[in-house]
């Protein structure tokens, strides 16, 4: 290949990849949850195309008007998620489409599925949809924000009721094998806390480092 052509393959590359890595950090999802039945009762997961993104929660005041503290964290969101979740912006045209079912199923929250990017935008909102993927998309998501929701719970735990850290830690340990908590990475410091923390029961203490390692072993 004569010197032209060489340089032209590399430009192009470059340009393709630059492109490539724009859209990575421009584009995400926006997921949102509202029901004032369950706590938080609010929350939102921003996610980029590059896995980077936000986790915010609200909590309802109780009887006395406290409430737990806002979460406002950094994510990390990895595959296969990531990819399902965008994925499915593109499948059903960056969700800008009717997906409220008409079925009659049980509240579980007002949720919405937001895109935005280079490539086009739009949202959509909905008890349950009639979308099987858009549905798939929500579940990933609710599972992800459990985990989150868990790890502040965690958090909370240690520094005030430790002797509750068994059994929560055993309902997220079940909750993972049942995939309903997903992207366990993202609560390894409140985990890790807890390993390391001598004042903890030992069986709690187990099953954090369990999480832990379960969490390391798929990456």
């Amino acid at each position: 290949m004569k010197l032209a052509g060489v340089l032209f393959v590399v430009l192009a590359t470059g340009v393709a990849t630059a492109q490539t890595s724009a859209v990575s950090q421009s584009s995400y999802i926006l997921f949102s949850v509202a029901n004032p039945r369950v706590e938080p009762s609010q929350y939102s997961l921003k996610i980029r195309e590059d896995g980077t993104g936000e986790y915010k929660a609200t909590y309802t005041p109780s009887g006395e008007d406290t409430a737990a503290a806002p979460v406002d964290r950094a994510i990390l969101i990895h595959d296969p998620v990531l990819a399902e979740i965008f994925n499915a912006a593109r499948k059903y045209h960056f969700f800008a489409i009717d997906c409220h079912g008409s079925q009659r199923v049980a509240f579980t929250g007002k949720k919405t599925l937001a895109y935005s990017g280079p490539d086009g935008s739009g949202s959509c909102t909905f008890n349950y949809s009639h979308t099987n993927g858009i549905n798939e998309a929500a579940t990933n998501l609710m599972s992800v924000a459990y985990t989150l929701a868990i790890g502040a719970q965690l958090a909370s735990e240690h520094r005030y009721d430790r002797l509750s850290l068994d059994s929560e830690l055993e309902a997220l340990q079940e909750a993972v094998a049942e995939k309903r908590a997903l992207e366990i990475e993202n609560i390894a410091p409140e985990l890790t806390s807890i390993v390391n923390d001598s004042a903890v029961m030992n069986r709690a203490r187990e099953r954090a480092q369990r999480l832990l390692n379960e969490a390391s072993m798929t990456r």
